[in-house]
């Protein structure tokens, strides 16, 4: 088996000194893609795509009776105006990214070990500070709730609590963990979380120097963390592909899960916080009953590459995106390809959804974050009939109102 996608993207990636900038267009030589064409084949596919002699709409529905409700939603939202930010072009590998609660804000976190915050809006970016925080890889970064506090976890070990307004410090744990940190999530009232290369998850809050619980849940790296709004319950993923749960008020492991056979990369949260969705670097997905974290209660063959992200956007609607550049979204309840919402011609780093749910930012190996006006989706969840037999025919005539790719069958190339 090659190298692990997430490995390279915040290990390896992270290890090396030299600029990532050219290496990136080599992902190949490292990657481990199983493709049947170099990425230069990959963006011309697209490129192709956009402008071949494709089936039209009309032709599918003479063929195939009258259009579902969805589908005729599409064409409409496709008529609609779409504006969105422009394009923020890095001189560094981005490596997460993470939308202001509060604020059209943007912050960008890269390999230097700075974070870049940026005003965005849809004629401009401008960029309002320039946070050099860590002495390495800067690997995460989080808004608080409020969004006047950005926390940054960097493979320097360190932890650090910056004020947004200011640009000044509030609090910095230079050894938080004994491993590289990988992973920080923020809970309510002064406390966060963060996970490290070795397995160690630790529990913390900002107006103490120590942290109150460290748990070794695992060997690998802890990939994603979430809970939900109670936070009693902390689910981690991890790198040797088993999901641990961690009761954080009885302070213990609360369920270890089975062996799966690659790692869990992503993770997110459905129907009211009852339903956990689990991504994998196989790119198959595996959902969970809420407090049920032992054994999956559904299994999705997803597409063929890893997936590297994901962000929910509905109560049922899920945008992925991982080894192959493309976001693509699906409705799980039921389970309905819905098209491509837009593409990078390199691999995804990271997705987030703006605090009032119109934009999704990607980051990618080109050292770029793109904005994607998402609003129809709002529209399209509400007319998905849960009796709804799809018709993958029609949903492939059918691509986003907010990709430019305008043959959608390029979503389901990349499908099992």
């Amino acid at each position: 088996m090659g190298i692990e996608f997430r490995d390279l993207d915040k290990k390896s990636i992270n290890d090396s000194d030299t600029d990532y900038s050219d290496e990136s267009r080599e992902i190949d030589d490292f990657g481990g893609m199983e493709t049947d064409n170099s990425e230069e084949d990959e963006t011309s596919n697209l490129e192709e795509t956009e402008n071949a002699t494709i089936k039209t709409n009309s032709d599918l529905d003479e063929s195939d009776g009258e259009e579902d409700e969805v589908v005729k939603a599409i064409k409409a939202e496709k008529s609609k105006p779409r504006d969105h930010p422009p394009t923020i072009n890095c001189e560094d590998f981005i490596v997460d990214i993470s939308f202001s609660p509060s604020k059209n804000l943007i912050a960008l976190a890269n390999i230097m070990g700075d974070v870049l915050l940026y005003e965005y809006k849809n004629d401009e970016n401008k960029l309002l500070n320039t946070l050099e925080l860590h002495v390495k890889a800067c690997r995460d970064v989080e808004f608080n709730e409020e969004g006047d506090i950005i926390y940054t976890a960097g493979k320097d070990k360190a932890v650090i609590a910056t004020d947004v307004e200011t640009g000044k410090l509030k609090c910095c744990y230079e050894n938080a963990h004994e491993e590289p940190v990988y992973k920080l999530l923020c809970l309510g009232n002064n406390k966060f979380v963060t996970g490290d290369d070795g397995g160690t998850v630790k529990l913390w809050d900002l107006r103490k120097a120590d942290p109150f619980l460290s748990i070794k849940i695992g060997d690998e790296h802890v990939s994603d963390m979430i809970t939900n709004e109670s936070e009693k319950y902390l689910v981690c993923a991890g790198g040797d592909g088993v999901l641990t749960s961690i009761d954080l008020k009885g302070s213990k492991i609360y369920t270890t899960s089975e062996d799966y056979d690659s790692e869990l990369t992503c993770m997110g949260l459905f129907r009211s916080d009852t339903k956990l969705l689990v991504g994998s670097s196989k790119g198959k997905l595996y959902l969970f009953n809420w407090k049920e974290f032992g054994l999956h209660s559904d299994e999705y063959v997803g597409q063929k590459h890893s997936l590297q992200c994901m962000v929910p956007v509905t109560q049922n609607i899920v945008v992925t995106s991982g080894e192959d550049g493309i976001l693509r979204a699906t409705h799980m309840f039921p389970q309905r390809q819905l098209g491509i919402v837009g593409q990078h011609s390199l691999p995804v780093e990271c997705l987030d959804i703006s605090h009032d749910g119109q934009f999704i930012a990607s980051c990618s190996h080109e050292n770029d974050v793109k904005f994607w006006n998402i609003s129809y989706f709002e529209t399209i969840d509400s007319l998905i009939d849960v009796n709804h037999k799809q018709n993958k025919k029609k949903d492939m005539s059918n691509n986003l109102p907010s990709s430019s790719v305008k043959n959608a069958s390029d979503f389901f190339s990349g499908l099992v």
